[in-house]
This record gives C-alpha cells, sequence and structure tokens, in this order.
C-alpha cells in the first residue's frame, strides 16, 4: 500500500477526509464502503447458491440484495405501477420487484453464434423472452428469479460466459471494436490485451472494492465511445514505434459529465493490460470514497489534472517512464457499423439496426440460425446498441440480410431507427422517470414517416438519444439531440412525462456536451412534433457538409425550440 505521504503530493493541496486509501483513510464513510469491507463483493456468489437460490427473495439480506449482487449483474428491477413523480420519494424496499435485472459479460462484444443462441434460450427459459442490447455491448435480461440463477450461470458458463463484475464498484466489460481484426483501417487489434486482463484481473479480489464503477475501452480504431471512459487506448501508429495506442483517462457522463484526458503516452499492445492494472490501482488507492457522487476516476483526473496523473502511475505504480505519443486521428464521422463492408480477408460484415437495442431471446436464437447459414459462427454488439455479423462470403450477403429484416434487423435502416438509442427506462429501473424504450421505436415510427422527405439532406443521421433519468447511461449529452427524462408541467397545467433537451453533443470531430435551450422542455406527447420541427430547421439553415452539431453553435434560439 502507499504510504500516507508521497512524491505525488508535493505541492498541491489534498482535500481531507475524501476517504483515499493511499492517504490512511481507511475506515468506511459512508454504508456502501462498509458493506464492501464487511464482505468482499465476490463471496457473494455462494449464498446466491446455497440460500438465497433455495430459500426465495424473502431469504436475502438487505446488505447482498441492494449491494453485493451487483457483483454478479443482479440488479432488483421496479416494480409495475410506480409512476416517475415517486421514483425519488420511495424507498428501495417500496421499489424493488421480486425479479432481477441481469447483465452478461461480451467483453469487445464478441460473441459465437453457440454463445448467441444460449443467450437467447436462457432468455426464452427464464427472462420472458427479454433481452436489450446494451451501449456496454452486452446482453441485459428481465424478469430474472433468484430461484434460477444458478442454473443460468451454469448454461452461460459452459459457453464460456459469465456475469462476474457485470456491475458494481468493480471492472466492467470492456468494451472493443465490433470490428476488431478485421477492419480494413484497423491501426492494431486490441483484442489479445482485452484477453489478458480478462483473464488476469477480472474476478481479482485486488479490483473488486473500488470507489465506483470503472468502465474501459480498448479500440485500434476510434469506434468505442474512448472520450467518456474510465480508462481507453486508442489505436494510433507511433511514428518511431509503430502500432499501439493512445492512452486516455477521466471520462464519464452522468449529472458530472467529462470528456476524458489524453495522458500523452503511446503504449504498445502487450504493455496495455500492465498499464491498464497501473491506473486501476490509482483510481483504487486516491480514488473519492467518502461521497459516491464524487468517487469516479474523473473527479480525481479533474482534481490532478493528467500531468500529475500520469506521474503518479509512472512513478508509484509501473516503475518506469512511459513513451510520449501521438494523438489518433479523428474520423470525418461517428462509425456505427451498419450496412456491409468488405473485411480485409475478402469476406463481409455486415451491420444491423434493432431499434434502441430492443431485441428478444428468441430473435437471438434466430440471429444465431441465420448467421450459420450464412457460413459465419461469429457475431459482435455494438456501442451503439446495434448488432454485426462477421466473415459473410459475398454471395450469402443478400439472403443474411433478407433474414436479419425479417427479425427487424434492418442493414439498410432509416437514419432515425440508425441513430436512436434509449435506456432502459421507467419499464424496468427503479432510477427512471420517463418511459423509453416504447417511446423510441414510437418516435422512429413517426419519424420515418413524417421526415422521409428530408432523408437525403440532412447529411449522417441525427442521432437520437433517450434517456429515463439524469444519469445518462444512453449518453444523452453526447447526442446530436439528447433527451433526458423529467416530470415537467403541460399547457394544461398536469404533471406529465417528459424532456429537458439537449441539442448538438458528440463524440470524434464535435467532441462536446450539448446546449440546453434555456429553460425548454418537451412533453412526452410533444416530442416527436419537436424533433421533426428542429430536425427541418437544420435541414433549411445548413451549409454543405455542416453537421448537425455544428449547425447547434450558431442557430438562434428560437430554431432549437
Amino acid at each position: 500500500m502507499v504510504p500516507p505521504t508521497t512524491t505525488s503530493q508535493r505541492g498541491t493541496k489534498q482535500r481531507r477526509g475524501e476517504g483515499q486509501w493511499a492517504l490512511g483513510y481507511r475506515e468506511p464513510l459512508n454504508p456502501n464502503e462498509r458493506s464492501k469491507k464487511d464482505d468482499n463483493p465476490l463471496n457473494v456468489r455462494a449464498r446466491i447458491e446455497n440460500i438465497y437460490a433455495h430459500g426465495g427473495f424473502a431469504s436475502i439480506d438487505p446488505a447482498d440484495l441492494r449491494g453485493r449482487f451487483r457483483w454478479y449483474g443482479l440488479y432488483t428491477q421496479r416494480k409495475p405501477g410506480i409512476d416517475g413523480g415517486r421514483t425519488a420519494t420511495l424507498e428501495p424496499e417500496e421499489l424493488d420487484d421480486e425479479f432481477f435485472m441481469l447483465r452478461v459479460r461480451s467483453d469487445g462484444g464478441r460473441l459465437t453464434t453457440e454463445q448467441l443462441r444460449v443467450l437467447g434460450e436462457v432468455s426464452q427459459t427464464y427472462a420472458r423472452d427479454t433481452a436489450d442490447i446494451t451501449d456496454r455491448q452486452n446482453i441485459q435480461y428481465h424478469w430474472i428469479r433468484i430461484e434460477d440463477v444458478p442454473a443460468i450461470w451454469q448454461k452461460l458458463e459452459d459457453v464460456g460466459l459469465t456475469t462476474m463484475e457485470a456491475c458494481g464498484d468493480s471492472p466492467r466489460v470492456v468494451l472493443g471494436s465490433p470490428v476488431a481484426g478485421i477492419a480494413v483501417d484497423e491501426v492494431v487489434d486490441g483484442s489479445p490485451a482485452i484477453d489478458v486482463i480478462l483473464e488476469r484481473y477480472i474476478g481479482d479480489p485486488a479490483f473488486s472494492n473500488l470507489p465506483r464503477k470503472f468502465k474501459t475501452a480498448i479500440s485500434g480504431l476510434p469506434d468505442v465511445a474512448h472520450e467518456i471512459h474510465d480508462i481507453a487506448f486508442v489505436g494510433v501508429d507511433h511514428p518511431e514505434h509503430g502500432p499501439g495506442f493512445d492512452l486516455w483517462v477521466g471520462g464519464g457522463l452522468s449529472t458530472n459529465p467529462m470528456i476524458g484526458k489524453r495522458l500523452g503516452a503511446w503504449v504498445p499492445r502487450d504493455e496495455v493490460p500492465d498499464v491498464w492494472a497501473g491506473v486501476i490501482s490509482v483510481f483504487r488507492d486516491y480514488g473519492y470514497r467518502r461521497l459516491r457522487h464524487r468517487a469516479r476516476i474523473k473527479f480525481l483526473v479533474a482534481d490532478w489534472g493528467p500531468e500529475r496523473f500520469r506521474e503518479v502511475l509512472e512513478t508509484e505504480y509501473l516503475k518506469r517512464t512511459l513513451i510520449d505519443g501521438p494523438a489518433p486521428e479523428v474520423p470525418a464521422q461517428p462509425r456505427d457499423h451498419i450496412g456491409v463492408h468488405r473485411q480485409k480477408d475478402g469476406l463481409f460484415y455486415v451491420g444491423a439496426a434493432p431499434i434502441a437495442g430492443r431485441v428478444s431471446g428468441s430473435t437471438l436464437v434466430e440471429v444465431s440460425k441465420a448467421v450459420e447459414r450464412a457460413g459465419s459462427g461469429r457475431v459482435r454488439l455494438t456501442p451503439q446498441q446495434k448488432l454485426v455479423v462477421l466473415d459473410v462470403p459475398e454471395a450469402e450477403v443478400p439472403a443474411l440480410q433478407g433474414d436479419l429484416a425479417k427479425l427487424g434487423l434492418q442493414t439498410e435502416p432509416s437514419p432515425w431507427r440508425r441513430g436512436v438509442m434509449a435506456c432502459t427506462g421507467i419499464e424496468f429501473c427503479k432510477l427512471a422517470i420517463v418511459e423509453t424504450k416504447a417511446r423510441a421505436v414510437d418516435l422512429v415510427s413517426t419519424l420515418e414517416k413524417e421526415l422521409a422527405d428530408v432523408v437525403g439532406e440532412i447529411g449522417s443521421p441525427v442521432s437520437i438519444h433517450i434517456n429515463g433519468c439524469p444519469n445518462s447511461c444512453a449518453r444523452i449529452q453526447t447526442a446530436d439531440i439528447g433527451l433526458k427524462g423529467q416530470i415537467v408541467t403541460d399547457a394544461d397545467g398536469n404533471q406529465v412525462e417528459g424532456f429537458q433537451v439537449h441539442l448538438g453533443g458528440g463524440l470524434g470531430l464535435d467532441a462536446g456536451f450539448g446546449r440546453k435551450v434555456r429553460g425548454h422542455k418537451v412533453t412526452a406527447a410533444e416530442l416527436s412534433g419537436y424533433v421533426e420541427r428542429v430536425v427541418r430547421h437544420y435541414v433549411a439553415q445548413r451549409t454543405e457538409g455542416e453537421r448537425f452539431a455544428q449547425w447547434v453553435l450558431r442557430a438562434e434560439e428560437g430554431d432549437l425550440k
């Protein structure tokens, strides 16, 4: 353990009592920290298998139920019938249903057709056929009973899948390029580094008690929203050392959004796992454990700055100096992998779009069959809630496209279907205030009809992200049109579901957070008309090649309402 006084502290005023282990603050300062100290959350699996699965929901210790269960991907879902206006007023036990949401890790979004089939079968048998593709490249179930969890684990683990550390204050699923190893323009394949991290560190007690969640992205392409991760490695070609990764730390959204900081360091692929372990160790030891809302690594990076963070990483953890390196190239437009694209080996990958990630177990089973008919055995999930089939022979592409379309997975989607994302929403989430998934379906359907005449004039798809609360699981601040759910007052004075609007956010060339129009709220009933109106103003006023985010920066406020 780092001693209370270190070289990293010289010349910088330290906050007192922030719960930083490295400064000697080891006594837990809130209930979450106490729970983790009382028992390593990874130990909860034995109690689920040996006690709770036999005794049922009523037998579950509350400290496990609302805390340690998360380390195995389990959250209680929202009790039906509780409206959004009561979300913040009820106690957890009043919001809890006796069913669970369950997340399954698929690091890098990588799945075989066998794994995809099993994921679908688990959904059909245990989850009422629910399955959502999340923006963390994994599958999320609902309606899970605690009695069924051991059997679900067995079926998943038989095909190499796990729910371990899918949630909790732990290293969560590692994002990777859906086209790693096959993309023509990939700088370097990050998959081997992801595999080493999984083998060495996931489930390691040394990293199972972090101040908060820890999100990782590793990609040889800028296609995984690297700017908003706790740590990200982005492919870059060093003029002297060749292909490797540029290191970013301290990104994140929620109620205090921050763009990650480049440390200016180039990391060869073989060293990525060691550097990752160094960064997560800095977070574990120096992270702010006193207050949950300040416990993410982004607050530490914001206070320290990237120079000091790199110094601590090098001197106290890696014990060596990192190589300076260039920044990665910024793509001209976001990459979502939709459509048909040639791989570097001459085969093709085919990207398809459900609406806001909503699929079903039955759909996943049928997709696995269609993919195998097309001669492939590999599928990828994307950070945009989409699905990509790899290794398709050219002659099989049309038939695969037809099979996917029959399942509601379009490979030539409208801009609205292509650009929409949504979180779980009030249907299942205890934090949500408004409906999201069904609203996304309705919105896409309406826009496809009402804006059919301007599809050819909007340039790249206008992204629309819908979130049920302020936590930004659907990345509202980095969307062209970001919609944050809240209760608003309609024209008749009624309290109804609605949204605060964020406009012109983005990543890549437009990296930054959306513009909030002063005092502007939109009711759910007004939503499709509002989006249509703003898009038409954009189409009418845009200059040649102007992106939506660029237009928003110069638009008159009246045209954004």
